[in-house]
């Protein structure tokens, strides 16, 4: 079975450690239950099947039905509660106390990297940026952000890409991109890109006041569509993101960090037919 740092759903661990006994003896559902204090035989069945869930009680039952101790119990707990969050401010407060959990003891947390990366908008922003400005001092690149920074915050993000191979350090203070990409595919990433797309957004708002029209471009249409439009518009949009980042990758000297959010959302409550 692996380690628990390994997992981001508890109840797939649950499931697998009914499965690894399952496997070795004839432990059933009933056991499970008996084990961890319930009357209910099918209660943890239900649980790993996503139709119930664990009260704070119960995740110490759990725990104890699998003999979970020292980090992996508060590991557990903080994965129930990562799990069962309701916004998603509890959700990252609780993945943050699962990495540094597995930090402590020396173990990676799966998509931990990638989510760090995607979590602020710094990272993307320097990584582009020191490649613009071989030699520069952290205290220069922090500089020229247009969002605070402070060098200690430059150096700590670029460390950190150093170490997930996202950028190459050459010599002091130059570094070159690599073509490594950051990808998870858990449940964690949407949340870091929706904390990434926040930070963007209010950054977006802010440039309407900040930069000249010349500097910015940023416009929008109202239209009504149906759900086929919508779906059309949006391979669009991802056609024209691609193209876009192709013309990018052409500059023949970058000497500035941009940012282009694409951005397509409701503005009302979809009309029943019939009504229309």
């Amino acid at each position: 079975m692996k380690p628990i740092t390994e997992y981001q759903d508890y109840r797939c661990y649950m499931q697998d450690f009914y499965d690894e006994r399952k496997r070795t003896s004839s432990f059933t559902w009933r056991e499970y239950a008996r084990l961890a204090g319930f009357t209910s035989p099918t209660y943890l069945k239900l649980v790993c099947e996503n139709k119930s869930s664990l009260s704070e009680l119960g995740v110490e039952k759990v725990a104890a039905a699998m003999s979970l101790g020292g980090f992996e119990l508060v590991y557990f707990r903080y994965l129930v509660r990562f799990n069962q969050a309701k916004d998603d401010e509890t959700k990252k407060s609780a993945f943050a106390s699962m990495r540094n959990i597995a930090e402590a003891n020396k173990i990676r947390v799966v998509d931990g990297d990638a989510f760090s990366y995607f979590e602020s908008w710094k990272n993307p922003v320097l990584r582009e940026l020191v490649a613009m400005m071989p030699g520069a001092t952290p205290e220069a690149v922090a500089a020229m952000c247009w969002q605070p920074v402070t060098a200690d915050e430059v150096r700590s993000s670029l460390n950190f890409m150093v170490r997930v191979g996202i950028l190459q350090q050459q010599s002091e203070n130059v570094y070159v991109q690599t073509d490594k990409a950051l990808i998870g595919q858990s449940e964690v990433m949407p949340l870091a890109v929706r904390s990434m797309h926040r930070e963007m957004a209010g950054f977006a708002q802010k440039s309407i006041d900040e930069f000249d029209p010349k500097d910015r471009n940023i416009t929008g249409v109202t239209m009504g569509v149906d759900r086929d439009a919508y779906e059309q518009i949006v391979r669009e949009l991802e056609a024209c993101r691609r193209k876009i980042v192709a013309i990018a990758n052409m500059s023949k000297k970058p000497n500035q960090v941009y940012r282009l959010n694409l951005q397509m959302f409701p503005l009302s409550k979809e009309v029943p037919e019939g009504d229309h």
